[in-house]
């Protein structure tokens, strides 16, 4: 069984949990301005046409729209491969959060059987670089993939891996536009979230931050258990002979 996990503030985990989904956010929205980014190839090694026909710097610009088209239908769901990050843990509530644990291939079962997209949920794992090596458009035919998987070294302790579709069906849009969206006359579709419903044998864990407030941790235990008695709950805690967390099974 392939397990990855879900960080998330106490909210968003309990939405989560009650409403047994997942979050695809598009991914020209999200905090890494260089993520998804078409600059990530390198255009100019144009093929050499008679004549010139179509011109170099035709191909060079529909290659680049190409891929700022790819990244626009894309949404994603990010994961990560640890439970453990003390960064990760830090960004949600300053350990105040919860993080799911999910059975991978149960997740990709539900998005199979509840016609999701146009593509199914393929896993990909994140590549971090120090240096920007573009691949050359033009001669890397599977190099549309590093659209998707390429992120500064800086990222590197999220250890991430993201679900990927196209497209996602209609029916899975979730209504959580930003609120300062709601006074614009046509809002971009970008801003929309999709949310493909999971069974319950996809919640394997649930992980309680360290911090976490004794009225909240009660509220995830029941919510947890209500949808999957077999769930594992386990609260994070400090490991006083090292810079660490440890979980310990409730």
């Amino acid at each position: 069984m392939i397990r990855l996990y879900k960080y998330l503030d106490m909210n968003g985990g309990l939405a989560m949990l009650e409403h047994h989904n997942l979050q695809f956010t598009n991914a020209s929205k999200f905090n890494d301005p260089f993520d998804c980014h078409p600059a990530l190839f390198d255009y100019s090694h144009t093929p050499v046409n008679k004549n010139n026909w179509p011109p170099a710097d035709f191909l060079s610009m529909k290659g680049e729209n190409d891929m700022e088209n790819l990244r626009n239908s894309t949404w994603m769901c990010c994961l990560s491969k640890v439970y453990d990050s003390l960064l990760m843990w830090a960004y949600y509530n300053s350990h105040k959060g919860i993080c799911i644990g999910l059975n991978v291939e149960s997740v990709l079962e539900s998005c199979q059987h509840g016609f999701f997209g146009m593509m199914y949920p393929s896993v990909e794992e994140v590549k971090y670089k120090d240096i920007l090596q573009k691949p050359d458009y033009f001669k890397d035919l599977h190099s549309w993939k590093d659209l998707w998987t390429t992120k500064a070294k800086a990222w590197e302790h999220e250890q991430e891996v993201r679900l990927i579709t196209k497209n996602p069906a209609w029916v899975r849009a979730g209504r959580d536009i930003p609120k300062e969206l709601y006074e614009e006359e046509i809002v971009d579709g970008k801003e929309i979230r999709y949310y493909p419903q999971l069974s319950a044998d996809c919640f394997e864990s649930v992980y309680l931050g360290v911090n976490t407030l004794p009225r909240n941790k009660n509220k995830i235990i029941k919510v947890a258990k209500n949808l999957n008695p077999n769930i594992k709950i386990y609260q994070m805690t400090t490991d006083l002979e090292a810079f660490r967390l440890k979980a310990e099974q409730l």
